[in-house]
Order: C-alpha cells, then structure tokens, then sequence
C-alpha cells in the first residue's frame, strides 16, 4: 500500500498516512479536527537494485588491468639459428 504525506492547513500537524489507492482522501485532522487535512506531494523513493547501475558497477573507477603481447620467444631455446635471428 502507498504512504501519502499529509499536512493540516489549520494547525500545521503533518503525518505520513497508509492507505489504499482506491480510498478517499483523507480530510479531517487527526489533531485539531478541522476539516484541513491535504495530501502533500512529494518526490517517489525508489531503490537502484541490481547490477548494471553506476552505484553498483562503474562508481570505483577502477578500469580492469591492460595485457601486454609478450616478446616472440626464440624457436629453438638459444636464439642461435637462422629463424631465431
């Protein structure tokens, strides 16, 4: 179920409320009784789960080790024959 944050216009008391989406506004304050309880709107939390996001996979920025070609070793082991000069 969503959390809604509500404010009273009257006396200022501001609750988060859990209700369902199909529920009617509510508009009394649980405070004061007035009849000047309004949903405030806010930004939507979410959560970055997983990999493939910054946070998880890239933020380091550590870059993976380069591999250098080796040197042709020599063909026979002395480096005394013509292929091998």
């Amino acid at each position: 179920m969503p959390i809604y944050a509500y404010k009273c216009r009257a006396c200022g008391h501001a609750a988060d409320e859990m209700q369902k989406i199909s529920d009617a506004p509510l508009t009394v304050c649980p405070s004061c009784g007035e009849s000047a309880y309004a949903k405030q709107l806010t930004a939507a939390g979410f959560a970055l789960k997983g990999s493939g996001w910054y946070a998880t996979d890239f933020k380091g920025g550590s870059k993976p080790a380069e591999t250098q070609a080796e040197a042709p070793s020599h063909a026979c082991g002395t480096g005394a024959c013509p292929a091998c000069n």
